[in-house]
């Protein structure tokens, strides 16, 4: 089984909390970890900006990402966040199950 962490970057940290309660209500994710304040530099609409949001990171399978990804899209305030798959390998089987079984239902 396939365990798949999607980082996302949102606005703020009640962003953050918001929809990681949503995702995981939903079964989409089997856990998220809210970090809290990073500071980003970007370049946007031909601008370098500079201000701080808040990162947290998604636990899922591999055959959920695609649909977390979806729904975290939907449900964030920017029109093009930062939502990245990243694979986990190797991973402890115990935990890889926990995501499994809390994701599937």
């Amino acid at each position: 089984m396939a365990v798949v962490t999607i980082y996302v970057v949102f606005a703020n940290i009640m962003e953050s909390r918001r929809i990681g309660r949503v995702v995981v209500e939903e079964r989409l994710a089997a856990c998220v970890n809210t970090l809290g304040a990073v500071r980003s530099i970007y370049r946007w609409q031909g601008k370098v900006e500079q201000k701080f949001e808040a990162a947290a990171l998604f636990k899922t399978t591999a055959a959920a990402a695609d649909r977390l990804i979806a729904r975290i899209a939907e449900l964030h305030s920017y029109d093009v966040p930062c939502i990245e798959a990243w694979p986990v390998e190797p991973v402890l089987r115990g935990y890889a199950h926990w995501v499994e079984d809390s994701v599937a239902g």
